[in-house]
């Protein structure tokens, strides 16, 4: 039978011309919603790009539907967990922007620093100011990177072209990759803002990063840093930023993004210091090219039975396997957030052990889940197939082992964050609702439920111990769920694992850092 797809928005030429080898295109272009429900079942494939809302009424009629490929990056108007539910594939084209986005940093900054909009706008409006509108030079300037991803990389890149320095924070970015691009490597957030003289945000909008530039970020800045953000608008508070581009406190800032979109007033419009574009950094021809034929790749390759590329639902499993491996998704997604937590510095190594009978099968999806579960709240739209990309790309190696026994479990799953020194964390399920349990950290035995919020306080193994730390919980508030202590025979160190009721304030974990007998920070972690 025919292959029929439908590709339901305006897409670039050369993506449809990727299409046809896989079988009968057809455009959807300009349909309503009532004639996508009514014809949607005669299609194997649909391609969407931002306006087609792909939602469980859609998917209910799509009988036919095997793939969905969105040409572009987000996936926010399709329903991703119902197409899993489904069987259905859904890609997109994540690589498809970041050229142009790393471009349009690099103009924004340009723009900034030579008053370009505020020139032109002068010039055409009949006034000639050459004096007011002098700029300043970027070469031998610092340009301070927060976040240093692909596009963080690539506008490091050019940056360099301009004889910038350039230093950069990441945390889950390797020391050999700053090396390789010869970036300098900052210790933190602080140490960015105090040193760069142009500050650009390219890190993912998390709950942890919203309004990370806000009064007290500004005022870690140099006394006339200029500001970029063509990342997510909600990286910055826009009240603060424009209170001190007023005082004088920064000298500009070049904003492509806004919390709120599409906006037409803003405390940054009308001011003289300010260059602002309608989320333009992936608004170009080549951009809309390559996220074309990019998911039109991905989509023909699901068509022919292989796995796309940019998967962002779970990679086809068997029944057989799959009723083996379901148990240990979830424990393997925990697994690597809470080894990732506990490492402290750039990971260049993770490790995904197995062993008893599931040493035996095929255990590439857990390796995935548990690299998925690491990256979260690192990486936006990180996932179990495009999670060893994400790896890749901050230079850290993966490896998979096996080992033969599980001494007092049928099964065991380990991950190790490893970064000169090393985290491993053991887990296994437990009961017929596989609930997940951790087993092993730091060398030692274990064995308490992986809850929601999770806190770890390695100890020194002198009397006392449990009374400090419970104290010190009680009087802050926090509840403890479960408890766990442990010590080894031979070592003079302890761990506590516990899990709480609610988010522990920063002030109490300065409080157990301080108190004698703890080793190192308390770690708080929280688990999906």
């Amino acid at each position: 039978m025919t292959v029929r797809i439908l590709v339901a928005e305006p897409l670039a030429a050369s993506g449809a011309d990727a299409l046809r080898p896989a079988g009968e295109v057809e455009s959807g272009a300009g349909w309503s919603r009532d004639q996508l429900l009514a014809r949607i079942g005669e299609f194997d494939a649909l391609v969407v790009r931002s306006a087609t809302v792909v939602d469980a009424e859609l998917l209910g009629r799509a009988t036919g539907l095997r793939v969905i490929g969105r040409a572009g990056v987000g996936v926010d108007n399709v329903d991703v967990d119902e197409a899993t539910r489904r069987g259905i594939v859904v890609c997109n084209a994540p690589e498809s922007n970041a050229v142009s986005a790393a471009e349009h940093t690099i103009a924004l900054m340009l723009a900034l620093a030579r008053n370009l909009p505020q020139a032109h706008a002068a010039l055409i409006a009949g006034r000639w100011e050459r004096a007011q509108h002098a700029g300043v030079e970027v070469a031998d300037k610092t340009l301070g990177l927060i976040g240093f991803g692909r596009i963080g990389q690539l506008v490091a890149t050019r940056a360099r072209g301009l004889s910038m320095r350039v230093l950069a924070f990441d945390p889950f970015v390797t020391r050999e990759r700053y090396r390789e691009l010869g970036v300098a490597q900052a210790a933190s957030v602080d140490e960015v803002l105090h040193h760069a003289d142009v500050v650009s945000l390219h890190t993912p909008l998390t709950p942890e990063t919203r309004h990370l530039i806000d009064e007290a970020a500004i005022a870690q800045m140099r006394p006339g840093a200029r500001l970029v953000n063509a990342a997510r608008g909600g990286l910055v508070d826009v009240d603060a930023v424009a209170a001190a581009l007023k005082e004088g406190r920064l000298a500009g800032a070049a904003i492509d993004v806004f919390e709120q979109e599409p906006i037409t007033s803003s405390p940054l419009f009308g001011l003289a210091n300010v260059v602002v574009t309608p989320h333009l950094a992936a608004s170009t021809r080549e951009a809309q090219d390559r996220a074309g034929v990019i998911v039109a790749e991905q989509v023909v390759a699901a068509l022919g039975g292989a796995s796309p590329r940019h998967a962002l639902n779970i990679p086809f499993v068997d029944d057989e396997e799959m009723a083996v491996l379901a148990p240990f998704l979830l424990l393997a997604r925990k697994l690597g957030r809470l080894a990732f937590a506990l490492a402290i510095g750039p990971i260049e190594r993770i490790e995904v052990a197995t062993a008893g009978q599931l040493a035996g099968r095929d255990t590439r999806l857990l390796t995935l889940e548990a690299l998925a579960g690491a990256f979260a709240g690192v990486v936006e739209d990180v996932n179990i197939v495009n999670a060893r990309a994400v790896a890749a790309e901050h230079g850290i190696e993966v490896r998979e082992q096996r080992r033969e026994g599980a001494a007092d479990y049928t099964n065991l799953l380990a991950v190790t964050a490893r970064n000169g020194d090393e985290v491993t964390v053991v887990g296994t399920t437990l009961g017929a609702d596989g609930r997940a349990w951790l087993v092993g950290a730091y060398g030692h035995s274990v064995e308490v439920e992986l809850a929601p919020r999770m806190l770890v306080v390695r100890n020194a193994d002198v009397p006392g111990m449990v009374g400090r730390i419970g104290t010190a919980l009680g009087e802050a508030g926090v509840n403890i769920a479960n408890m766990n202590l442990s010590r080894t025979p031979g070592r003079d160190d302890a761990l506590m694992v516990l899990s709480i009721d609610s988010d522990p304030p920063e002030e109490l974990l300065d409080t157990l850092a301080a108190a004698d007998g703890v080793i190192g920070r308390p770690r708080f972690i929280r688990l999906p």
